[in-house]
């Protein structure tokens, strides 16, 4: 099977990528694109890429993630995550191709606290949340064979992340403030990688809405800390409040996803977040000796 990967160039399709590179997809023919080789927000652009090729999958990793540039730069994220996944889905549905589109958590404001259920009503508190819960429309609205999956607090040793961003902080500074009242799950992008691959290998026809990331809940306090004595860091790590670091973008207090829908669909177990932070963290060890 052909399946095209957009946003190539990010953490997850960097996942995906080094997953082929070492030889751990069989009988998946990976096609790369990142955001400069294939603009998803360019419909001619992508429904010639569609259209001529034979994909069977089509996994979109391009997405506007800076939450809080999101609230400055509106129409950038709009035509990313809205325009360029509605692009997406009717093209898709145009060369019958399946797309398998990644979504977040900041989809759900954060004011319950029992973890979300795919069927929950979303109320985004910012203009990321807000255009990733309207791409997800888009797509709904414009192609029936999709599988949407939100996720929470992605991290791995490629791009742009949490786990990174600490390592080097801790190296750097002797002290460091991390919030402690925002509750949700770190997800190792190799563990969710790992899932779109089996979802694809099922041939599975369960489309719709799906909650994954890993098991167990964390503050990004508790997050940070098992970045730091797993990596060795030696800092001294302070909890704050939300509101004594302030940011151009509001956060949910709590956006921990119920993963009971995709675990009975697909027959999952899914590893614990400590246990994924383990990985990553060796990970990252081996290539930055």
């Amino acid at each position: 099977m052909k399946i095209l990967v957009t946003g190539a160039s990010g953490q997850l399709g960097s996942t995906f990528k080094a997953l082929v590179e070492e030889d751990k997809v069989q009988g998946l023919d990976f096609v790369f694109k990142s955001s400069s080789e294939l603009d998803i927000t360019d419909y001619d652009a992508v429904n010639e890429e569609l259209i001529s090729s034979d994909y069977a999958y089509c996994i979109n990793c391009a997405a506007f993630t800076n939450v809080d540039k999101a609230e400055a730069e509106n129409e950038l994220a709009y035509r990313v995550n809205v325009s360029g996944a509605r692009n997406l889905a009717m093209n898709c549905n145009e060369s019958n191709t399946i797309l398998i589109h990644i979504s977040t958590d900041f989809v759900f404001d954060g004011f319950i606290t029992t973890p979300y259920l795919e069927e929950d009503i979303a109320r985004p508190i910012g203009f990321y949340g807000d255009t990733k819960y309207k791409g997800e429309r888009a797509i709904i609205n414009n192609l029936e064979e999709h599988f949407i999956l939100r996720t929470s607090w992605l991290y791995s040793e490629f791009g742009h992340n949490f786990m990174k961003t600490m390592i080097r902080l801790g190296t750097e500074r002797e002290e460091l403030s991390v919030v402690y009242d925002q509750v949700g799950t770190p997800t190792y992008a190799l563990d969710l990688a790992e899932v779109v691959l089996h979802i694809i290998n099922a041939h599975s026809i369960e489309y719709g809405v799906y909650n994954y990331c890993n098991e167990g809940v964390a503050s990004w306090y508790d997050f940070a800390k098992a970045i730091f004595d797993g990596y060795k860091i030696d800092v001294d790590l302070k909890p704050i409040r939300s509101e004594e670091y302030p940011t151009p973008a509001e956060r949910p207090k709590f956006s921990v996803l119920d993963k009971s829908k995709i675990k009975t669909t697909f027959g999952l177990q899914i590893p614990h977040w400590r246990d994924s932070l383990s990985v990553a963290l060796n990970a990252y060890s081996k290539i930055n000796i």
